[in-house]
């Protein structure tokens, strides 16, 4: 289990603050063009406490329990069409989401979407149910797993086209600026895209209008089924932004994570796009067609699941910390099943889409025409 040193803690009200050393970014790119002090290095020590622990703690749980419940419910035919799972990955959307301001800072990503949507305030019944097709749906049922959306808190998606969202991201970071709300954009996207020609042509306009933009590289090492040194002639992502300055972090530790979000977020606010490389791991195949083990030995997935488990890895934390005990843990892991029991249970009872929504959110006002093997009401 990963081990991290406590620096000081303090307890008073039932409240506690707690320094934390993390392993600084695993490296940095700043371009020869760039003063060194424009890109602070991410600091070894975190501050955090007891109730951002459990919070995180909480997040990641839920996020792992409603991945491997979607598991269950795809293989029992309960959900249909495309569906890919987060596990292993789930520090990097908690720990981002730490440092980020929701009121204001945009989010995006690609297909692998459903631990974006919860860190953003989703509900794992909102998950269930747009992933069933059913009303209640996060995307009232229509959008399924790859395009999970909520505008109201500045999520755009869940995006299928590969690499198509981090466009839409730099134009997120440009109506930041323009409207001056302070706020940055983080475009997610993974090793396999960052081989997309529209990725570096957001960038280069990001460059250009110095956009406040983050570009997330999420590396989980396979490309499909496609290892990164295989893809990539190039495969120091967080380097490849070239002209903008990069960081590499470890991606299975919340800490980390949370940290490197930090400076990269002062960073564009004032300077324009970087780019981060997010050092993580999937547990299932690319997507439920792909039992991902024929490009990859079961060995290597238990080794990572017992040596980097970002989950795991956080409880050491809270434990060494004296932040829990292991007794706290089990009652956070037993308030979790039961929850995403309930939450299930509540979308596999929720009504399909009317028909009327085959045209909802496309025309203005209501539309009038026919629509074929479809009777009117």
């Amino acid at each position: 289990m990963h081990r991290s040193l406590v620096l000081s803690r303090s307890f008073a009200s039932g409240a506690s603050a707690l320094r934390i050393t993390v392993p600084s970014a695993i490296a940095i790119h700043r371009p020869a063009s760039m003063p060194a002090t424009a890109l602070a290095e991410p600091s070894t020590t975190v501050t955090t406490s007891r109730d951002e622990l459990f919070t995180f703690l909480r997040t990641m749980s839920l996020i792992r329990r409603v991945e491997i419940v979607s598991d269950q419910q795809y293989k029992a035919r309960m959900i249909r069409g495309f569906c890919h799972l987060y596990s292993g990955e789930e520090a990097i959307c908690t720990g981002m989401e730490a440092a980020l301001d929701q009121s204001r800072d945009a989010m995006i990503t690609a297909y692998r979407d459903h631990g974006n949507h919860i860190v953003r305030g989703g509900s794992a019944e909102e998950v269930f149910a747009e992933l069933f097709g059913r009303a209640t749906g996060m995307s009232k049922g229509k959008g399924g797993s790859m395009h999970f959306y909520n505008a109201k808190k500045l999520f755009f998606g869940g995006n299928g086209i590969v690499g198509a969202q981090c466009p839409v991201g730099a134009g997120l970071a440009f109506g930041a600026q323009r409207l001056g709300t302070g706020g940055v954009s983080v475009s997610c996207y993974g090793d396999g895209a960052a081989n997309q020609g529209q990725i570096f042509e957001a960038m280069n306009m990001a460059a250009l209008w110095k956009l406040p933009a983050i570009f997330v590289c999420e590396n989980n090492q396979y490309g499909m089924g496609t290892s990164t040194r295989r893809g990539s002639a190039d495969d120091n992502y967080y380097s490849r932004g070239h002209y903008i300055p990069g960081i590499k972090v470890d991606g299975m530790n919340v800490l980390a994570v949370k940290e490197a979000t930090r400076v990269a977020r002062e960073y564009a606010v004032n300077h324009g796009p970087i780019v981060m490389e997010m050092s993580t791991y999937r547990y299932s195949g690319h997507s439920m067609s792909d039992p991902g083990v024929s490009y990859r030995t079961r060995d290597e997935v238990q080794k990572v699941r017992e040596e980097r488990d970002p989950i795991e890895r956080l409880k050491g934390i809270m434990l060494e910390a004296k932040a829990a005990t292991e007794a706290d843990l089990e009652a956070v892991e037993k308030e979790i099943k039961i929850q995403v029991d309930e939450a299930l249970a509540k979308a596999l009872a929720a009504p399909e889409p009317e028909p009327s929504q085959l045209t909802a959110d496309i025309y203005v006002g209501k539309y009038e025409g026919t629509i074929r093997m479809v009777e009117k009401s």
